[in-house]
């Protein structure tokens, strides 16, 4: 499953990024999205998620949600 159908305050965990783009890859790096991570959804936005990960607060657009596949 992807991020963009987590349930909010839920951990989960990071299996695998899946997009075309290394420039989005890389930026997924810099944030510490990464398989084996923990990724929490904190509140769901117009066209986007509030994350924590790595102890900080992201907003992330759909797109990047989809690309992030989760596992419980």
């Amino acid at each position: 499953m992807n991020l963009i159908n987590a349930e909010e305050g839920k951990e989960y965990t990071i299996l695998r990024l899946e997009t075309e783009d290394e420039e989005m890859d890389d930026f997924l790096f810099s944030l510490g999205c990464y398989g084996g991570e923990p990724i929490t959804v904190i509140s769901r936005i117009k066209g986007g998620l509030i994350v924590s990960l790595k102890d900080s607060r992201y907003t992330i657009d759909n797109q990047l949600a989809e690309a992030i596949f989760i596992k419980e």
